[in-house]
């Protein structure tokens, strides 16, 4: 099992469209395949800092997941309203594996 861990850079002054936009993610992420732990958006601290995390089998079943959230109509629209808000201003993706157990 793999955690994909999304970095967010994010507009402090769109907070909401950034909010909006993990609702969506709530929804079609499981949904499309994956196990979603959640997104979260800043609360203190950081205004610009938001992460998105959900697990999945390995890379094959990622790319899997991938292809089905791109098809997705949720997920089209949610990419395309990324693009036109224009509130995240870098992505970053990790895969982590679990070793504490």
């Amino acid at each position: 099992m793999l955690t994909c861990c999304i970095r967010y850079e994010i507009d402090p002054f769109k907070k909401a469209q950034f909010e909006q936009y993990a609702r969506v993610w709530g929804e079609a992420i499981p949904r499309c395949g994956a196990d979603l732990i959640g997104y979260f958006a800043p609360h203190e601290g950081s205004a610009t800092l938001a992460y998105g995390l959900y697990n999945i089998k390995n890379l094959a079943a990622y790319e899997e997941y991938r292809a089905r959230l791109a098809a997705d109509p949720a997920g089209r629209e949610n990419y395309e309203y990324a693009q036109r808000e224009r509130f995240i201003l870098r992505e970053d993706r990790t895969f982590l594996k679990l070793c504490s157990r």
